[in-house]
């Protein structure tokens, strides 16, 4: 007998989900409109229920400091360490609801479904990314985009959830290239608590002082940015990358006992809350 059951979505290459759905429009092609700073009624009524689903049903605790760090607008945010499907939430708790935040995100991990997929095109804050297609000049011309509305581009290298509690993982340089690219300003962002989810959780998360790329890079004031596409450009990144990791690695790592209750402590729901919205893996997060 046929087995009929359809593999999980994790398992599929992007490259076949996007030919199976018929299309694999990334960033500004899939948006179809400029990205706007401003927030909707739309969305500043789903980001109420999101904040009662997560404050009140699931009882989630989250700490931030660091806002008098946060500029008017226009400007580059990365965050670390990711862990979880709660971190974009995380970074839009630290921020004002408006300038919106716009997401470079997995399109094949977010539109598992056509409704959701309509759902975020007109809600706005994602500019969807499927892996091994186009190359880094159509995120480039999104995050100019957004910064130019004033709006808050916003990234995670790492680039997985995998990892271990209260530790970053290696950084991609995909980001640091799009940093060099745009030349905005660059806000850090710290969040520990997320690997693991369950009712009452505890999660921090820490703005830091603003940046830049030639200062990350190391690179003199008015100094030229590496010529795009060269293997200079990619040292460049690949500098900054590490200084930043070098940033916001000690502050995760600082923030973390925040988040950790005792052993005897209830975690109701933990399995099915850690995992709600990705694909069953291990709770350990070792990998």
């Amino acid at each position: 007998m046929t087995d009929r059951r359809r593999r999980p979505a994790g398992r599929i290459a992007p490259e076949a989900l996007a030919a199976e759905r018929g299309s694999a429009l990334e960033g500004l092609d899939w948006l179809g409109r400029p990205p706007e700073a401003t927030a909707s009624l739309l969305y500043r009524l789903l980001r109420l229920v999101a904040r009662f689903i997560i404050f009140v049903v699931f009882r989630f605790r989250i700490r931030t400091s660091g806002q008098e760090n946060i500029p008017a607008g226009g400007y580059f945010l990365v965050a670390a360490a990711h862990r979880g499907w709660m971190d974009p939430f995380l970074v839009m708790q630290a921020l004002p609801s408006q300038p919106r935040c716009w997401f470079l995100g997995s399109a094949p991990s977010t539109f598992t479904s056509r409704w959701r997929e309509r759902l975020i095109h007109r809600l706005g804050g994602l500019l969807p990314v499927w892996r091994g297609g186009v190359g880094i000049d159509q995120h480039v011309a999104s995050a100019r985009a957004v910064i130019a509305n004033g709006a808050v581009f916003a990234q995670m290298p790492e680039g997985t959830v995998s990892g271990p509690a209260g530790l970053i993982g290696p950084f991609r340089t995909g980001w640091a290239v799009i940093a060099l690219r745009v030349d905005a300003p660059i806000v850090p962002l710290a969040i520990a608590g997320t690997e693991e989810l369950y009712l009452g959780r505890r999660m921090v998360s820490r703005v830091l002082p603003v940046t830049s790329a030639r200062a990350l890079a190391g690179l003199d004031h008015g100094a030229e940015m590496p010529p795009p596409g060269t293997r200079e450009e990619l040292d460049v990144a690949r500098r900054m990358s590490d200084a930043l990791a070098a940033i916001i690695g000690p502050v995760v790592e600082s923030i973390h006992p925040r988040t950790v209750d005792p052993v005897e402590h209830p975690r109701r729901f933990r399995r099915r809350l850690t995992w709600l919205f990705l694909r069953p893996g291990r709770l350990d997060r070792d990998g």
